[in-house]
């Protein structure tokens, strides 16, 4: 049934492994990370990150929201948001909804995502899953029914979406330079460092053609609103501002040990992965933008199969497997035991 389990979450290629090492789900959900190393012959850092997220939902009493996000899903997501080239790294480290939710700046190196602003877009994407709740449907990739001068939710435009918009005001010469770029509606809106010179550079507007770039500028800020623009400005004005620009390369940080895992240790999360998140988990929308931004009514599973046919399988039912299902039974002493655990251990925080 565990190697059932595994095969099921994406990770079949460590079923042998699991046969001769792994008698129950007990065995698996004691052990630290280098121990799953060892039993199951994982070879890949962030392979490990997706088997502990995966086993702490299992005896989490929290909703799994992010559990219905498979990697088939994920790679659909990098197209949505403008960075498709990124599909294989993604793919090979089966990447999903949990692992996308603590995806750390070590993992996106792993990942070999090295640009600054992808790795902006990527933090940017992700908050706002976060805000609508990781609903898989929730992003808005055709103009149907919407239009922006009406007060669209920009925020929930895809990659496509803004290049729809850019062909909409004048500029379809230059909107097929937007693909590939990791550009969306959530960098544009909660991203005070983006701005009508980001996106004309991206576009690769020639800075000669002052006139173009002003009728850019000028729909930008009608795009994004007053609050958003004002926040912007704000963030152009502080003396520690520097422009988004496409080809700057992410610093390279010195690796922690929190790569591919999540601190299933004795010590839980450390402070410096924590630190180390691409979206760190207080990230929230900001108080400016609240009115302007709503979460959108969730399209029912025939709507959302005419946008996304390929995929709505994949991820629209989000009841659990079978084998989850009889690996949860499994484990459900265990889940008591751990509850006695970290109750014991908070008494004595307080103690």
């Amino acid at each position: 049934m565990v190697m059932n389990w595994l095969d099921d979450l994406g990770l079949g290629c460590y079923t042998e492994g699991c046969r001769q090492t792994v008698t129950c789900g007990e065995d698996l959900v004691r052990a630290s990370g280098p121990e799953l190393d060892k039993m199951l012959g994982i070879r890949h850092p962030l392979h490990r990150k997706k088997l502990q997220l995966a086993l702490q939902a299992l005896v989490s009493d929290s909703p799994d929201i992010m559990g219905r996000l498979s990697n088939h899903w994920v790679l659909g997501w990098l197209e949505d948001i403008g960075l498709p080239h990124y599909k294989d790294t993604f793919s090979d480290a089966c990447v999903d909804g949990r692992m996308l939710n603590y995806l750390t700046i070590d993992d996106l190196q792993q990942l070999k995502v090295t640009n600054a602003l992808h790795h902006i877009s990527i933090q940017r994407a992700i908050q706002c899953l976060r805000f609508n709740n990781f609903h898989p449907n929730s992003l808005k990739r055709y103009p149907i029914d919407e239009s922006w001068q009406k007060g669209a939710d920009v925020l929930l435009w895809t990659n496509g979406r803004v290049v729809e918009w850019l062909r909409l005001v004048d500029l379809a010469e230059y909107a097929p330079n937007l693909r590939g770029n990791g550009v969306h509606g959530a960098l544009m809106i909660l991203e005070p460092r983006f701005t009508a010179e980001t996106l004309a550079a991206l576009l690769s507007i020639p800075t000669t053609k002052s006139l173009l770039r002003r009728h850019l500028a000028s729909h930008f800020q009608s795009l994004v609103g007053p609050a958003c623009f004002r926040l912007k400005e704000q963030a152009a004005n502080s003396s520690s501002f520097t422009p988004l620009m496409p080809d700057t390369k992410q610093k390279v940080i010195k690796k922690s040990k929190s790569l591919g895992a999540l601190g299933r240790g004795k010590k839980g999360v450390g402070s410096a992965e924590l630190d180390n998140y691409v979206c760190p988990l207080d990230f929230d929308i900001p108080q400016e933008l609240k009115p302007t931004v709503t979460r959108p009514r969730r399209k029912s599973d025939e709507e959302y199969s005419r946008t996304r046919r390929h995929d709505s399988d994949e991820f629209i039912d989000s009841k659990r497997p079978t084998a989850i299902g009889a690996f949860s039974k499994e484990l459900d002493s265990l889940t008591h035991m751990l509850d006695h655990d970290v109750h014991t251990q908070k008494m004595a925080a307080h103690s």
